[in-house]
Formats: structure tokens, sequence, C-alpha cells
């Protein structure tokens, strides 16, 4: 396929979205606002139907716990979590139209320049190579200001002082993070356990021109998995060590090379190439959602990212990518082992304890360096103060205090100089029965709108020159269809009665009645209707009705009693096309 047909099915599927309802630019009357987009009736519920298959391989079989947080957050969250200081992105502005644009995407599209190269150049290696390519304006040709760094976070105030900022939340993870207290109870205080948040998440992009591929509003569904590191084998690897990984390495990626790996989750563990056994099942489980909603697995694969690509929590990322006629290979999900790094970040900003307590098989007595305030000699020096100085030992470790007084004669609690003479240092037995430590986090973190488009990307296709979208049964916006042959001699009534009938059977079902019965084939194939229903002169003879197959165009004969208990199986996935006749 050429780079013209590329661009006509992006744009015959683009069309298709407008027209059909699956999906179009936000605020078209006022022109359109690039990075909103609205979800039609058909692509609400096709988006709706992918979140459930992810709700269903994750939260329903797997027992993930699942909340809802807010989308507006106080600035400390970010503060602490870091995404203040490293959610910027490089950013020109033409001198000419004063448009402004993503650098590195520039670089990417019009210098051909790898991911992996603009990700680690600073602002003035971007601004030598936007002149060394001769890369300007794509909106009038001219050059560029000097680059700057944007942050893609929205900026807000809390209330009405200026001073309660807030941030429209770029993911949904650190909601999760600062509630991991309760959550901890919740999940009967026992490691492991994981929490799914799914919902809106906001960036606030330079120049979004990818469709549903980079928005500025869009709906993200963060996993966090939480184990201790010292235990850190996964109970259910077992189910997934043989589905095979197609990953492309750091190494290749550095080389130049195009080599992809192709390894077994339980491979890629004993060659150490994923290091961790839960972030080897969560790939894993991401290749089948993907399989599941009409991805093939040789058009998925994993990138595993370059040091300076990772995000600035991980301490090893891959992106799940999926392959897209236009853009080639898209990131779709990512998987970060995040280490103790956000819960530990939020302990240090917020004074609050998100350890948890790990008790020993048996009682292990230590000698242990302990510190003690010395209270009649911080009485003359603090004075009134003293409680609270002695409040500050309480929450450093003894070796850092006796540390410093070794090496300066000193240790500063805060703004107070405590001397050797202030505190004892000594040599205590202690039984220790267990320990507090900070859990380690595996998220695996899907885009929900770029699974929806791969599913619309994927499901696209043409057959005697008709659009059939060949969604997989579990997804299909609409699952059935009602036809009746003809508007006439009871035979739209009897449709109406089986529409409803299906309706309470709890099917996602549409009764179409207007135009001929192949306009209306043809409408239901551009839906991605699995089934279609034709209710015709037989049906009031012998009580059975036509079952047409959209992707086989193929039809058979069934009973209208046995509808319900015939279609159930068919979308549960137990029976084919073929057993549906009677």
């Amino acid at each position: 396929m050429n780079n013209e047909d590329k661009c006509d099915k992006f744009a015959a599927i683009n069309e298709l979205a407008r027209r059909r309802g699956f999906f179009w630019q936000s605020y078209e009357i006022y022109g359109g606002v690039g990075g909103f987009v609205t979800y039609g009736p058909l692509g609400a519920r096709l988006k709706q139907n992918i979140e459930a298959k992810l709700r269903e391989l994750f939260v329903t079989k797997l027992g993930i716990l699942e909340i809802e947080s807010s989308v507006i957050t106080p600035g400390k969250v970010f503060e602490a979590s870091g995404h203040v200081n490293h959610f910027k992105e490089p950013m020109v502005e033409c001198v000419t139209c004063n448009k402004r644009f993503r650098a590195d995407h520039l670089l990417e599209e019009y210098a051909k320049k790898s991911c992996a190269e603009t990700e680690k150049m600073d602002l003035e290696q971007i601004q030598k190579a936007l002149k060394a390519h001769g890369v300007t304006c794509p909106e009038c040709g001219c050059g560029f200001k000097n680059p700057q760094q944007f942050l893609t976070m929205f900026q807000t105030t809390i209330g009405p002082y200026s001073n309660a900022k807030g941030y429209g939340r770029p993911e949904a993870a650190q909601g999760i993070f600062v509630e991991f207290n309760r959550l901890y109870v919740m999940a009967r205080e026992k490691l492991p356990f994981g929490v799914i948040q799914i919902g809106r998440a906001l960036r606030n992009e330079i120049s979004p021109r990818q469709g549903l591929i980079r928005l500025r509003e869009f709906t993200i569904a963060d996993l966090e998995f939480f184990f201790d590191p010292e235990e850190p084998d996964c109970c259910l690897l077992k189910d997934v060590e043989n589905e095979t990984l197609w990953i492309y390495l750091a190494p290749e990626r550095q080389a130049c090379s195009e080599k992809i790996v192709k390894v077994t989750a339980k491979d890629a563990l004993a060659k150490q190439i994923i290091c961790s056994e839960w972030q080897a099942f969560f790939m894993a489980m991401a290749k089948k959602l993907l399989t599941e909603i009409g991805v093939p697995a040789e058009n998925q694969r994993f990138i595993e990212k370059l040091p300076w690509e990772k995000a600035h929590y991980a301490t090893q990322c891959f992106d799940q990518e999926v392959y897209f006629d236009r853009w080639g290979w898209i990131e779709v999900s990512g998987h970060a082992y995040r280490t103790d790094y956000d819960l530990d970040c939020h302990t240090k900003a917020s004074g609050a304890d998100l350890r948890v307590y790990k008790e020993y098989p048996e009682p292990i007595e230590e000698e242990q360096l302990v510190v003690k305030p010395v209270m009649s000699k911080l009485g003359p020096i603090f004075k009134g103060e003293a409680k609270k100085v002695a409040h500050l030992l309480t929450k450093v470790s003894a070796q850092e205090v006796a540390s410093a007084l070794e090496k300066d004669g000193y240790y500063m609690a805060k703004n107070y100089k405590l001397l050797p003479e202030h505190v004892d240092v000594t040599h205590e037995k202690t039984v220790s029965r267990g320990k507090r430590f900070t859990p380690h986090v595996v998220e695996p973190s899907f885009g929900s709108d770029r699974l929806f488009y791969a599913a619309l990307e994927y499901a696209y296709g043409l057959k005697d020159d008709r659009v059939v979208m060949s969604f997989p049964r579990a997804i299909a916006p609409i699952q059935l269809g009602v036809y009746p042959l003809v508007s006439k001699d009871g035979i739209a009534e009897k449709a109406r009665e089986i529409y409803k009938q299906l309706l309470n059977e709890g099917f996602a079902t549409e009764l179409d009645e207007a135009g001929s019965i192949g306009r209306r084939y043809a409408r239901a194939d551009e839906a991605g209707i699995p089934l279609g229903i034709t209710v015709d002169y037989d049906t009031l003879k012998d009580g059975t009705v036509t079952i047409r197959d959209r992707d086989s165009w193929q039809q058979v004969r069934s009973l209208i009693k046995d509808l319900p208990k015939i279609l159930h199986s068919y979308f549960q996935g137990k029976t084919n096309f073929e057993d549906l006749g009677t």
C-alpha cells in the first residue's frame, strides 16, 4: 500500500466516523478546537465496550480494585510527584504567523528524525537541527523563534484564591497513590494488590494534529499494582508464560537495527529482558486485550524505552505499539516499573506514612543504633522549642544523625543545630517482629482513545466496494439489527415484537425499517452490526427468521423461540455463526 492509499484509508475512516456517528471534532459550529473530539452514538458505545473489555480482563477476572477520583488536582500533588518539573515539551513559534508547534514532532515529521534522537536533544540542539534540515512553519513556510519548554499540564486555581494552584491531571495514577493507605485497608492489608482508574485526563498539547492519536482531553486507564520487592514472584505468570511477545530492544534501537525479538514471557524474564515478573504478566495481558479488540498479534510490538526516553518515575519502561497505516508504529499503552518512587515522594511531601508493615516469620534479635535527645541540654538552648527539636529527631534515621555528628561535629534538624552533647548515641539490642517498607509498583497504562482508533482501523474493510466494519463481536457498538422485509401484512408489527424481545434479553439492538433491505444491510455493515435478523412472510408461517452474518453475508434460518439462547451463546464466544441455523 502506497502513501496515497494510506492517507485515503485514514480519510475514509474519518469521513465514515463523522457520517455514521463514531466521532468528530468538537465545537464545529465555532470552527472546531484541535485536540477535542465528540463521540457520537456509535462511538460512545464502542468506546464503552472497549473499556468494558478492559474491566473484564483486569477487574472482573483478576480482582483488581477500581476507583474514581477527581480530575482537578491540588498543585502540591504534582509538585511532589515530579510532574511540574518534568511534564514539559519543546515548543517553537513561527516568526510570521505566530503558530506554535512541538519542535520534536516537526523534526520527526519533516527531518525524518527518530523519536529516540529527538528525546535526548536540548533546546540548543533542537534549534540547530531545525535550521540544518530547513524545517519551516507548516502553515506559512517561515522560520521559527528560539525553542522554549512548555508545561503541558492545564493549570487552574481552586476556588477564588490565586495561590490555590491546581492542575488538570495528565494521568490517573496519582489519584491512586495518594489514596494508598485507604486502598491498602480495602485490600485487607495484603500484598500484592492492584488498583485501576479509568477516567478523563488533560494534557495541553502544543499542536495536536493526529486525530484521536493525540488529544488534549482523553480517557486513560492507569493500573497500579503494588507488591513486596522482596517477594516479587507473580502467582499468575503460569497463565501467560508461553505468550509470545514481540519486543524491539533498546540496543537494537540504538544500533538503528529493525530486528525484533520474539520471546515468550517466561524466556523474557529468564534472559532479563524484562526485570519484573508482574511487568511481564501485564505485558502479556495487554497483548491479549489488543487481540480481543481486533488487532492481530503481528501488528503489535513492545518497544523498550531508552534511558533518556523513560518517564522520570520509571526504572524500566516498555511501550506497547500498534501499526497504523498512516503513522506507522504508535504507542497505545505504557508499561513502567515505578519501584517505590511515587509512594516515597508523597510520604516525604505530605508527612503521611505510606509504608506497610511486614511481620517476620520468626522474631529477629538485632543491635540497633539509637539516638536519644538529652532534654536537660536541649531545654536551656532551645527553650520552648525543645520538644519540637526532639520530635524532629524521631523523623530521621539514627545513622544519619550519628554520621553527621562524626563527620561535621553537628547535625542540622531543619534550622536547629545539634551538637554531640545534645544527644545520646548508643547501641541497643532489640527484638524485631517485623518491619515497615514501601511497596514497589508496576504500571500498565492504556490510552482508551487510541485503543478506540485501533479497533476502528483494524475493523475497516471493503467488500464489493462496500464498507464493512468487522468489529469483534464482544465490542461491536450494536449487536443485532432487526429488519422487516416489507412494512405491510403484519410483518413490521412482528419485527417490532422481536425487537422488543431482544431488547428485554439485554442485547444492544437496532430496528431499521427505512429503505430497501439491501440498503439496510449496507448501513448495518458500516455500523459494524455483527448479525442482522430479517422478518419476512415465512416468519408469519413457521416462526422462523433469517439471520445474516456481517462479514461473510451468509444467511441461516432460526426459530424465534430459540433466539435468546443461541444469540447469548454466540455473543459469549461459545458458538459460531454456522451454529445459529435450525
